[in-house]
């Protein structure tokens, strides 16, 4: 317990910069309790609570500023929250070295995915999307078609790895929205932030049922990132697309170095 202040003050951190880009912060959250000598395990499930609660403070903020697009947050969060209860529950078929390599490499691809120079947009302009399997969604006073046949599938792997790592799928979902969906980043954001919880929630489900929870840290923990969550959640409002982008991709990066330090020189 004596690490506790300085794992807070780290996850505090955390919790402010990853909201702001619709990560929750689950990748670092894992990072930082895997270094400290914690279980993979138990780091994946302690992850995950923490991330609900960020989650949520996040997501409150969003819907205030009306900067959620709630028919597209419910049409794959069903999908996604199930597939990460799943992920959770098949963990434990994987050692704590090939969770933390598995998870390195999500990162590094989705850190480089946002970094591709930005699509056409995808808006409908009021047209009617055809074709089986698009949908068009509306928000903010636009309409965004989107192709259910590239966004189910990648939502259903978005969950199953995000449950079984402990971290958020919205180092993925962002990703998906904003390349293959077409939707503007601060959106995809606030999106992000709504699909994260149920994720979270499911996930810390399949987790907990294997007895990996720990209520001395995950609950203290939690009330940091409520707070530094409803804070990321005010200043990704304020920041410039571009920057998010930017510090979306550059955080995963160096998520997966640490990740990839900690599979090699650390435990499982």
């Amino acid at each position: 317990m004596t690490e506790l202040p300085l794992i807070a003050t780290l996850v505090f951190v955390v919790a402010v910069a990853m909201t702001m880009v619709g990560k929750g912060g689950g990748n670092f959250y894992v990072v930082i309790l895997a270094m400290s000598g914690i279980p993979m395990h138990e780091a994946a499930t302690t992850g995950q609570f923490i991330l609900f609660a960020a989650s949520v403070a996040a997501m409150l903020i969003f819907h205030q500023k009306k900067s959620i697009s709630w028919p597209l947050a419910f049409s794959v969060g069903g999908i996604t929250a199930v597939s990460a209860l799943a992920g959770g529950l098949l963990s434990h078929y994987f050692s704590g070295y090939a969770l933390k390599l598995v998870f390195a490499v999500m990162l590094l691809a989705s850190g480089g995915v946002m970094l591709l120079p930005k699509p056409n947009s995808q808006k409908s302009e009021g047209r009617k999307s055809k074709g089986f399997g698009m949908v068009s969604l509306a928000s903010g006073g636009e309409i965004y078609r989107v192709n259910l046949w590239i966004a189910l599938p990648v939502t259903i792997l978005t969950g199953l790895g995000s449950g079984m790592v402990g971290v958020s799928g919205g180092s993925f979902l962002v990703p998906l929205m904003v390349v293959a969906c077409g939707i503007p980043m601060q959106l995809a954001v606030g999106t992000s932030a709504s699909l994260i919880a149920a994720i979270a929630l499911m996930g810390f489900a399949g987790h907990a049922v294997h007895g990996d929870f720990n209520p001395a840290w995950a609950l203290p923990l939690a009330v940091v990132t409520i707070i530094g969550g409803a804070l990321g959640g005010r200043l990704a409002l304020k920041a410039k697309p571009k920057h998010l982008k930017q510090l979306f991709a550059y955080t995963n990066w160096v998520a997966a170095g640490f990740m990839i330090f900690n599979a090699l020189h650390g435990g499982a």
